[in-house]
This record gives C-alpha cells, structure tokens and sequence, in this order.
C-alpha cells in the first residue's frame, strides 16, 4: 500500500453538526483538507465517511499518519520538520 501525502504538519480544527455525513481526506491529496474533494480518484485510497454523533469541535489529522483517522493523534510530532530555503533564512 502506498503511504499517504502528508498535507500539514500539523492538526485543523473543525466543527461538527450532529447527524451530517462528512468524508475526511486519507490520501493527502485534497485541496479541501482535511476534508475529501475527489482527488483520490485513480489511486487506491478511499474518503473515511462518517456520521458525526453530535455537534462539537475536533482536531482532524491532516499528517495522515494518525492510527485514530480522521482524529489527530500527535503522528505530526514524530515527522521530520522541513529545512528552511536558504531564502527563508536570509
């Protein structure tokens, strides 16, 4: 299995309604973090839907390195952070 894009390095807060449906993005790919927008299609990975049992805050992985999807687990953490661009430190 291929592993997923990692789309931050770092968790999205997101509000919840009780009783709506939500697909949160597993691939990486979505422009819609941490929400699926489709752009799975053609490689083998599936939008994780569910229901929302009630109406709350939650921070969604957006790593995808988590092993409680769509929650943030801290996998962000664990990640090697990117080198800044000469550029950047200038």
């Amino acid at each position: 299995m291929s592993l997923p894009k990692v789309a931050a390095n770092s968790p999205q807060e997101v509000s919840l309604v009780a009783g709506e449906k939500y697909a949160y993005c597993t691939c990486g790919l979505s422009e819609k973090q941490p929400f699926c927008d489709g752009k799975h299609k053609g490689t083998e990975f599936k939008p994780l839907v569910f229901t929302a049992e009630e109406t709350k805050s939650a921070w969604f992985c957006r790593c995808k390195q988590t092993c409680n999807a769509p929650n943030c687990d801290g996998s962000h953490n664990k990640l090697s952070q990117p080198t800044p661009s000469a550029a950047a430190i200038e």
